[in-house]
């Protein structure tokens, strides 16, 4: 079976749990994970389809998953109809729900699946058997393989953002035990791993009864003002320092709005990546109310400034990435600078800049309809200046760490060519980074100093 992954890291979980399915392991033919986050990503997979289905074998299939193939986690049962232009392919395309523990195909009802929570349920943990997993990286083409695993601790979402489709797509909110979390990575750990990826649709909710309460958020809040008695992300992260003996613990995007003072301690601990992503989307509070995100322009300035000043157990410091929707409905430069003036003043290291997707294929997003659309122009002229910017921001952090000693998980090696990551997320290989002890071999961590290319 080959594999082709879009879109973001739980569709990598999932579909290292299809690959690893009763329903996949003899078929053959070539999995697609798709991702609808814009239509520029849904054109993309939609392509990849029209081309792959010259190049399959008779009687293989492509099995599509992801969030352009399913409604509330299962099947989409009108996947033809929102993509019309693979009607001519209907005979290749068998189209998968989220999770093989709930296969159904289109001719499944289209009421959620039932041991999914309701917007509003009770605490619900999921159950996931860690034994049928492995580890997605051992397939992928160009993979590292056993060099690190991702695990989700958290799917679906509550909170109805303006832009979003995930909702609809992945359903409601739950996450799995911190047993069960454990017990995954620690397998891991057993069979060689090195580094493991948590990861989720809104992670740093883990614990929580919903990802939305309109008791504690509001459009007006600061850190200052938020009561934390919910949030328990920082339990999990201490329960698997531990109970694991993974040396690394990367941490995938984090909703801002559920990280606290415990979070920001823990984050510390020198076997946690010191790389932290945030679904920040905006530092303008105009266009976060409009997005209906859970915190103002202040709040997540704030949150992300205490989290780049932290002072760590290993005195390495910490990177900084986002995520950030460029031309929202409304955003006027004022509101734009506002987000640019940011960036330059944190110094982001990572980011991750779309322009807003009015999503007129396939599923709409309400934002989409809102009368107040940005020019193509702007959009594109914000995307060009944040692009610059951020490239001399990624410099000047790189230009920082020179000298600097630092651990790098060796990922890849071929001939005399190597390539591996720092701990703050800088991608170092034999012409930037000189050994002072370990062995350059694959899925080895050694330490070295990073140096002029």
């Amino acid at each position: 079976m080959q594999i082709k992954v879009f879109g973001c890291k739980v569709n990598k979980y999932y579909t290292d749990k299809w690959i690893n399915s009763d329903y996949l392991r003899d078929k053959s033919g070539v999995f697609i994970a798709s991702c609808v986050v814009t239509d520029n990503a849904k054109r993309k997979w939609i392509k990849f389809v029209k081309d792959t289905s010259k190049e399959i074998s008779q009687g293989e299939k492509m099995y599509i998953s992801g969030c352009g193939a399913f409604k509330d986690g299962r099947a989409q049962e009108d996947f033809f109809e929102l993509y019309p232009e693979l009607e001519n392919y209907k005979g290749q395309i068998e189209v998968l729900g989220e999770d093989p523990q709930e296969h159904t195909t289109q001719n499944s009802s289209s009421n959620p699946p039932p041991n999914l929570p309701p917007i509003k349920g009770e605490e619900h943990e999921k159950k996931i058997d860690p034994s049928k997993l492995s580890s997605l990286t051992s397939k992928l083409k160009g993979s590292s393989m056993y060099t690190k695993k991702f695990v989700l601790i958290q799917g679906g979402c509550d909170s109805f953002c303006t832009f979003c489709l995930t909702v609809i797509k992945r359903w409601r909110h739950f996450y799995r035990s911190k047993e069960e979390i454990a017990a995954e990575i620690q397998e891991f750990v057993n069979r060689g791993g090195k580094e493991a990826v948590l990861t989720g649709v809104n992670l740093s909710a883990w614990g929580l009864k919903n990802t939305y309460d309109p008791k504690n958020f509001s459009p007006e809040i600061t850190t200052k003002d938020i009561q934390w008695e919910g949030s328990r992300f920082a339990e999990l992260l201490q329960y698997l320092l531990d109970n694991t003996t993974i040396g690394r613990l990367r941490i995938s995007s984090l909703g801002p709005e559920f990280i606290d003072e415990k979070c920001l301690e823990i984050f510390k601990n020198a076997r946690i990546y010191p790389h932290f992503h945030f679904s920040a989307q905006s530092w303008s509070s105009a266009v976060l109310a409009g997005m209906k995100r859970h915190y103002n322009g202040e709040y997540i300035r704030d949150i992300m400034l205490r989290t780049k000043n932290l002072v760590r157990e290993d005195g390495v410091d910490i990177s900084l990435g986002a995520d950030i929707i460029l031309g929202f409905p409304g955003e006027t430069q004022e509101n734009f600078m506002e987000t640019y003036n940011f960036i330059k003043k944190v110094g982001i290291q990572k980011l991750h800049a779309f322009p807003f997707s009015p999503h007129e294929m396939g599923e709409s997003v309400p934002a989409g309809k809102f009368s107040d659309q940005v020019s193509d122009k702007d959009k594109k002229d914000r995307m060009q200046r944040i692009t610059e910017l951020w490239d001399q921001m990624r410099a000047d952090f790189i230009a920082s760490q020179k000298w600097k000693t630092l651990q790098v998980l060796i990922e890849q090696v071929e001939w005399d060519s190597f390539k591996w990551w720092t701990q703050n997320y800088i991608e170092a290989t034999e012409k930037n980074f000189q050994v002072i002890s370990g062995s350059v071999k694959k899925n080895e961590v050694i330490t070295g100093r990073l140096h002029n290319r």
